[in-house]
């Protein structure tokens, strides 16, 4: 392949007019239903995933993220499945110090109670 030469990956739309950011395949375009978008920029939101780390890996447009996050699209749904995944995030985390003993035991339990109350503040 010469150098400077244009790729033109599967995923990325050639009628698109947005121009995507690095790396290539920011505005890929997702097959997977509204809902099921809506559940995984849900679950990855509650792990504190950046909105264009989501695009990015995922293939969902960047501004249908920006909007479910931001509460102006569907804000009950997103809101009731980030608290799921967010209390299910807390549930894996104190299992993983049930693994450990003593003060590092304490301080995961601890350290992720804290992050699970300042995340439901927001």
């Amino acid at each position: 392949m010469a150098k400077g030469s244009k790729v033109c990956y599967p995923c990325v739309m050639c009628n698109d007019e947005r121009t995507p950011s690095p790396p290539l395949g920011y505005s890929c375009e997702c097959d997977l239903p509204l809902g099921r978008q809506i559940e995984l920029v849900a679950e990855f939101h509650a792990y504190r995933i950046r909105p264009a780390r989501i695009a990015y890996r995922l293939g969902i447009d960047i501004a249908l993220i920006e909007s479910l996050v931001a509460g102006e699209l569907d804000p009950e749904k997103f809101d009731h499945l980030v608290r799921h995944y967010r209390g299910r995030r807390l549930q894996q985390r104190l299992k993983q110090a049930d693994r450990m003993r003593g003060q590092r035991s304490y301080e995961l339990r601890q350290r992720a109670a804290l992050d699970f109350e300042r995340e439901s503040e927001l």
